[in-house]
């Protein structure tokens, strides 16, 4: 346990703690980790006796001032470097069954042992001089470290169903660290899983999230299915699953097909949110799921279908709807764009449109369509990325060229409105729609000058009239300040 204790605050609270003759650990993620040999940044200390009055002292012995304290829980945490540990005091819990708010009493060592959700998270470590770096370990977390094995100290049923949540975090962990989740707490899952209804959302996605994040995904979205909670929690993933047949011909299971992608863009990226574009771009295909003689079967529209689903989504599990929902939505929407792109002949007004649809994320959307291939025929596999490889090349050669993927349009609205001496109207938009399907068109380059003439050739086609020239604008363009504009007149 030596190597588990090379952190200075522990010889401080070893020290208060014998100054004061209290006995103090330390339990839970921080135990587990260290033996497993992973990094962790979060240090759970348990007390006999009051956490805030020991973290109050430890504080004071460390010279420092903030000390965050939560008395409705009484716990405090202080950061220490880029540690965080928490103080709590030793204490035991019984539930209503229809809250996860325990009723909270003081206790000692065991009774917060017995009170953790998984015997990794249970053991702890002395701090105290007599037997300083002793495991305590009393239900044998240890060997199930050993073998890999999520269980509960107590019976799996009364863990579970006293606080539902644990049955995601027991999934969570499986997924996270490689474990099996012990035969029978897998079936107390199964069985107590409509427990989680009373759980809020916002901590379901949160263990979700981490599902996500985690090295292999697939396994833990595996294992909500077999276990009844994925139909609870997210039926339309669920609604991926399954084969059809018709006309002797079957589509592949989406579910699976989806896990993979999933499991490939792990490999590639830690963005939670390119992750869940993974997750969320074959949504609508059992919405979209048509037999059609001689084609086989198709999903017509389930890009901009999906599009359309993922806000309702991302509402009901409570996640951001804002600027990660977006970008979610948008890859959701073009992801099969560079896949048409690559399977026939790349032009070069196809690229620019891309290149503009997708913006500052087209290397994501690139990413998530190369993990998009699912195929088990290596050869396959090969000759798509060699197409996608082409594609990425002529984006290189237009970006370089045209600075398609932050487009500004070398003539703004307000120009036009000066131009042709007009209020804020329709025109402004046409002309301007007009002067961007050019450029990405490849009819006239991304400058000025094209633009310009361009701009007039429609302007006189729409009965508008120029007020002022080219080097008048450009006169103001090059101004620092603001001009007065001429009194428009509508067209």
């Amino acid at each position: 346990m030596e190597n588990c204790l090379n952190v200075p605050v522990f010889e401080i609270i070893s020290d208060i703690a014998a100054e004061k003759n209290l006995k103090a650990f330390v339990i839970g993620g921080f135990v587990r980790d260290c033996l497993l040999r992973r990094n962790s940044k979060d240090i759970d200390i348990v007390v006999l006796g009051s956490g805030i009055d020991f973290a109050e002292k430890v504080a004071r012995r460390l010279g420092r001032k903030k000390l965050s304290i939560f008395k409705n829980f009484g716990t405090a945490m202080l950061k220490t470097g880029d540690l965080e540990v928490e103080f709590v005091g030793a204490r035991k819990e019984s539930y209503n069954r229809n809250s996860r708010k325990p009723v909270v009493e003081d206790g000692s060592l065991e009774d917060d042992q017995n009170r953790r959700d998984f015997t990794i998270n249970a053991m702890a470590i002395s701090l105290n001089k007599e037997d300083y770096g002793r495991l305590v370990d009393p239900f044998n977390g240890i060997t199930d470290l050993e073998k890999k094995i999520i269980r509960t100290p107590l019976d799996p049923s009364t863990t579970f169903s006293d606080d539902p949540l644990r049955m995601m975090r027991a999934i969570r962990f499986a997924s996270q660290l490689n474990f099996r989740i012990d035969d029978v707490c897998f079936a107390s899952i199964r069985e107590n899983k409509e427990r989680l209804k009373i759980v809020s959302a916002e901590r379901i996605t949160d263990e979700l999230n981490k599902i996500v994040l985690s090295p292999k995904p697939s396994a833990g979205f595996i294992m909500m299915e077999t276990t009844g909670i994925l139909q609870l929690i997210f039926p339309e993933f669920q609604a991926l699953k399954g084969v059809d047949e018709e006309g002797g011909q079957k589509h592949k299971d989406n579910f699976y097909h989806t896990l993979k992608v999933l499991d490939n863009i792990s490999l590639v990226t830690d963005s939670l949110w390119l992750r869940w574009a993974a997750v969320l771009h074959d949504i609508a295909k059992p919405l979209t799921k048509k037999y059609e003689p001689g084609l086989g079967w198709t999903f017509h529209g389930h890009e901009f279908l999906g599009y359309k689903m993922v806000p309702s989504i991302f509402r009901r599990l409570k996640l951001p709807l804002h600027e990660s929902m977006h970008y979610v939505q948008k890859l959701v929407l073009l992801h099969l764009r560079p896949i048409v792109l690559s399977q026939e002949i790349v032009t070069d007004s196809a690229i620019r449109r891309l290149l503009f649809d997708a913006g500052e994320d087209i290397d994501d959307l690139m990413t998530l369509c190369e993990a998009d291939i699912t195929s088990k025929n290596p050869q396959t596999v090969k000759k798509h990325l060699a197409n996608f490889k082409k594609v990425r090349e002529k984006m290189a050669e237009l970006e370089a060229r045209d600075s398609i993927r932050n487009f500004q349009p070398p003539i703004s609205g307000d120009n036009i409105q000066l131009v042709f001496n007009i209020p804020p109207c329709r025109e402004i938009g046409t002309i301007k729609n007009f002067l961007k399907d050019a450029i990405l068109d490849g009819i006239i380059p991304n400058n000025f000058d094209a633009a310009w003439e361009h701009m007039i050739e429609k302007g006189k086609e729409l009965g508008l009239t120029p007020h002022l020239s080219k080097e008048d604008i450009l006169r103001i363009e090059n101004q620092n300040g603001t001009i007065e504009s001429p009194s428009p007149s509508k067209p």
